[in-house]
């Protein structure tokens, strides 16, 4: 398949500061997607949400969370996406170009893809992949892209493989941040950055109870159609 346009990602947002990205991401994360997750990790499925927003005005278009019990591709950003297209009509539905993505952790190479495909140009995330293997036991995201992607190349050692990026975070499809990324990008000082920082940690804390859910779930033997649990 080609094509002769491409999809530049924004330089900036134009029309929202980080505060107001920080503000809303996080407010939709603790209004919507975590009532949702609540209920996704007592059936199994892991602890990874989504929402697509209008960039004109951020209200949330679609907001979806893992769904693994039905099968091993839904994840929260490809449930997400599957929202956004099959129930919102055509006459209703911004181009994707008009739209953020939000994941509540770093998308994983399905979801990368899944964003590429679709056309979404620029996404933030909550929880790193580190995250998601140091405080939730779910390393694969790090692991597949390792094993899968990172090819070595000519002189390559495994500790020069090991120090590149595991994916490229501002390309021609897309650019992505991290929550702590706009948190940097904040004006007003220390004292502003440490505020939401701290709004950062508390919103992890409300994760630790849903990890906690799944972690026994999945140690009771609860049914998923995912393979790496």
């Amino acid at each position: 398949m080609s094509s002769s346009t491409t999809n530049t990602p924004p330089n900036n947002n134009p029309h929202h500061s980080p505060q107001t990205l920080l503000s809303t991401l996080l407010s939709l994360t603790e209004s919507h997607i975590i009532p949702l997750t609540a209920a996704g990790v007592k059936s199994g499925s892991k602890l990874f949400g989504a929402a697509i927003l209008s960039r004109s005005d951020l209200t949330p278009l679609t907001v979806a969370t893992n769904n693994e019990r039905e099968s091993p591709l839904l994840h929260g950003e490809i449930n997400c996406i599957q929202q956004f297209f099959a129930t919102i009509p055509p006459s209703a539905r911004p181009p994707t170009k008009e739209c953020i993505f939000f994941a509540t952790h770093e998308p994983c190479s399905l979801c990368l893809s899944g964003i590429t495909w679709a056309g979404f140009n620029e996404f933030y995330y909550l929880f790193t992949y580190q995250d998601s293997r140091d405080l939730f036991g779910i390393p694969y995201d790090i692991d597949i892209l390792e094993q899968v992607f990172r090819v070595p190349g000519k002189g390559d050692d495994e500790q020069s493989l090991r120090g590149r990026p595991l994916y490229n975070k501002n390309n021609k499809f897309f650019r992505s941040k991290s929550l702590a990324d706009l948190i940097e990008e904040l004006e007003g000082g220390e004292e502003e950055k440490e505020k939401w920082r701290g709004e950062i940690g508390r919103m992890k804390g409300l994760y630790n109870g849903l990890s906690e859910t799944y972690q026994e779930g999945k140690s009771k033997g609860a049914e998923s159609s995912s393979v790496w649990k």
